[in-house]
């Protein structure tokens, strides 16, 4: 079985990439990324194509002020140039996994080659997720921060002409569901996490500490978060959020300054040292995929607090590795941090449950044998 991976940017196909190298299944990896960082993953030099043009220009976009992204967005051009070039690399495989948004060229070129053809989508259904991203910038007036109608358009025809869909949630499947994809066309295989990149050290306090990771954005609910936490007000306990602030969430901030402890942007490899120090960890998304902060939290002890729109259901057992809750129920939320606050010895047993469970079921490892095991089906089908 010979795999080729299309993927602009990283996400998880690196991961994957390593695990289909492991058991020997890997042709190519085209990507966007510098070769000297896929190497990392034990991917041999000769099995990599690298386009690192579409990054640079994607990541100096994104560093533009805001009033200087309103005069244009390369976003649809990217996505054209990345696909049509690695279009042309895809030949001599049995399976093309293609990131979607940059897939519609290669898919066809795959096809034409002979290949079973695979789109790679780490969210919803993105008819859906522009949906309910929407609906929640409007809720409280504010402008969407939206992908490019084209980069829509584009997505859905990919969704249409791969002969499957890998999907990484029982969330992400619902919406796909909905939209009236049959449930044959669906691969669906959890995310997984380093387990020797994410271990529990000794907690060095007994503050109950909140821990949230990822973009402080209104798609990861992290004002709901922040209210939750003020009106609580609980004694000897901390607010952590540790990633990048979008500007959109920081009249948040200055809402609830002094109720939260920011740390900003860490290291992946340190995060570790963050998720030990914390008692629960909480993520409020409004949608995605599935965030696989949750996971990582968890081999570090943590039991989790996810919406259902974080794709946490497909790990997180509720009521026994943390709860599962509906987006934007602050009053739930409050609920399941308070229960979590006055019954220590349960909290710690939760989080002993939610490191097992990941160990045992939720690793890369894991994922590289029900990924691979799922790729035999389709070439057998």
């Amino acid at each position: 079985m010979r795999i080729i991976i299309s993927v602009a940017g990283r996400f998880h196909a690196f991961n994957l990439a390593e695990e289909l190298q492991k058991r020997g299944h890997l042709k190519s990896l085209i990507t966007s990324y510098p070769k000297s960082e896929v190497q990392k993953y034990g991917i041999p030099k000769e099995k990599i194509f690298s386009n690192i043009l579409v990054e640079a220009i994607g990541r100096g976009y994104r560093k533009l002020p805001g009033f200087l992204r309103s005069f244009g967005n390369p976003q649809y051009l990217n996505c054209e140039v990345f696909d049509k070039w690695a279009s042309k690399k895809v030949s001599g495989a049995d399976i093309c996994v293609a990131w979607s948004s940059y897939a519609l060229h290669t898919l066809r070129a795959a096809k034409k080659a002979g290949a079973v053809t695979i789109i790679e989508r780490g969210s919803s259904h993105i008819s859906f997720q522009h949906s309910i991203l929407k609906e929640e910038y409007e809720k409280f007036g504010l402008k969407s921060q939206l992908g490019h109608p084209k980069v829509v358009q584009k997505e859905i025809e990919e969704y249409n002409e791969a002969d499957f869909i890998s999907i990484p949630s029982l969330y992400v499947k619902r919406t796909f569901l909905e939209k009236g994809f049959p449930e044959s066309k669906l691969i669906h295989v959890p995310y997984g996490a380093d387990l020797s990149s994410f271990r529990q050290v000794k907690k060095e306090d007994n503050v109950f500490r909140i821990i949230f990771a990822g973009g402080m954005s209104l798609r990861k609910g992290v004002h709901y978060l922040l209210r939750a936490f003020a009106e609580l007000n609980l004694p000897n306990s901390e607010l952590m959020l540790i990633g990048s602030i979008n500007d959109e969430i920081k009249p948040f901030f200055k809402k609830y300054d002094g109720k939260f402890n920011y740390i900003g942007h860490v290291p992946q490899k340190e995060l570790y040292k963050y998720y030990s120090q914390g008692s629960v960890f909480c993520l409020m998304s409004i949608e995605e995929g599935l965030a696989m902060v949750q996971p990582q939290a968890m081999a570090c002890g943590l039991p989790v607090i996810c919406t259902t729109n974080t794709g946490g259901e497909d790990i997180v057992r509720d009521g026994l590795d943390g709860f599962v809750i509906p987006i934007r129920d602050v009053n739930l939320l409050k609920e399941k941090l308070l229960y979590l606050y006055k019954n220590s010895e349960r909290r710690l047993q939760m989080g002993r449950s939610a490191k097992e469970r990941v160990s045992s079921g939720f690793t890369w490892n894991d994922y590289g044998s029900k990924i691979v095991d799922a790729y035999k089906k389709v070439l057998n089908d």
